[in-house]
This record gives structure tokens, C-alpha cells and sequence, in this order.
């Protein structure tokens, strides 16, 4: 078993703004997942409404 160092997430004294850096880009992204899934049920709903979906 491998075990990390402190030394590892502490990245030379850079590691507070690298992860912080990898955490907001996993938020956003995170978001932008969450924003488009839902754009997509409203689109869904709407062409449904109009009998327009067609689902595969």
C-alpha cells in the first residue's frame, strides 16, 4: 500500500491554490451537468406538450 506524503498535497506551498483550483473546476463542471440535464427534461416536457417527442 502506497500512502501519500504531506508533502504531496501540500505542493511546495502551492497546494491551498491547487486544490482549491481543481475543486471550482469540478463545481462548475458539476454545474453545467446539472444545468444541462434539466434544460433537457424542459425540452423534453415542451416537445411532449406540442406532441412533437419522439423518443427512441
Amino acid at each position: 500500500m502506497i500512502l501519500l506524503s504531506t508533502g504531496f498535497f501540500a505542493m511546495g506551498g502551492y497546494g491551498g491554490f491547487i486544490w482549491s483550483a481543481y475543486a471550482a473546476g469540478l463545481i462548475a463542471l458539476g454545474g453545467l451537468a446539472l444545468i444541462s440535464v434539466a434544460q433537457r427534461r424542459r425540452v423534453r416536457r415542451a416537445l411532449a406538450a406540442r406532441g412533437l417527442d419522439r423518443r427512441r
